[in-house]
């Protein structure tokens, strides 16, 4: 705490509000900033416990980069996904820990549905992190969360319609199966009668359709 005091700087605390980062307390510590420190601490599942009980936002950023996922409980889980208070503090905890945990894919469908704004975007945020990073994941792992996807596109709120739509292409993004399969999703979510819907589908579909896109995925070799 000391070290992350000592780094402290105030005028990017005020820069934060701007891309909708807000904390009762920031040091605005840099994520490289970070990454350092939590390279020199290492692996330290006690220490990320004491950090994010301290409610700074660069401790809990720390927090997630030194806690070890094979010890995280699924009741810790339960206790931080309430703690979320914005969109940098979620998608840290589930990009850096969560997606990493045995619990991550039941967590996507448990979550999706919660009526907190943080919440909800946890489940979508670990969506995106998991289709990313989970090569050996079968497709169908993939195709159950279409359904949840094309159900929280009316969830009209920014922080949950950018999670939502964050999820939807990166599935599509994996290989040519789900890139149709998430397409097809897309068309779909743009019928429904709601303006977030609208928009997460014309976004998603000019990426999964763009020809950068259809390029990557047709030199990767036949789908599946």
């Amino acid at each position: 705490m000391r070290k992350m005091k000592s780094l402290a700087n105030p005028a990017a605390v005020a820069g934060m509000a701007r891309f909708g980062v807000t904390a009762k307390k920031a040091y605005g510590l840099s994520t490289p900033q970070l990454r350092k420190l939590a390279r020199e601490v290492g692996r330290d599942h006690a220490l990320a416990a004491r950090l994010w009980a301290t409610g700074i936002l660069d401790a809990r950023g720390l927090a997630t980069l030194v806690d070890d996922p094979l010890q995280v409980s699924e009741e810790q889980m339960e206790r931080w996904v309430v703690d979320f208070d914005s969109w940098a503090v979620c998608d840290g905890a589930c990009l850096n820990l969560f997606r990493w945990t045995p619990r991550a894919y039941r967590k996507c469908f448990e979550w999706s549905s919660h009526p907190e704004e943080f919440v909800k975007r946890a489940a979508f945020s670990l969506m995106a992190g998991l289709a990313v990073s989970d090569k050996a994941a079968s497709d169908q792992a993939f195709l159950a969360f279409l359904p949840i996807i094309k159900r929280e596109a009316v969830d009209e709120r920014n922080f949950v319609k950018k999670a939502v739509n964050w999820a939807l292409r990166q599935i599509g993004k994996r290989n040519r199966r789900l890139n149709r399969a998430a397409i097809q999703t897309a068309q779909e979510i743009h019928r429904l009668d709601s303006p977030s819907a609208r928009w997460i589908a014309s976004d998603a579909l000019r990426e999964l359709t763009s020809g950068a896109v259809q390029k990557r995925l047709k030199s990767r070799g036949p789908s599946t």
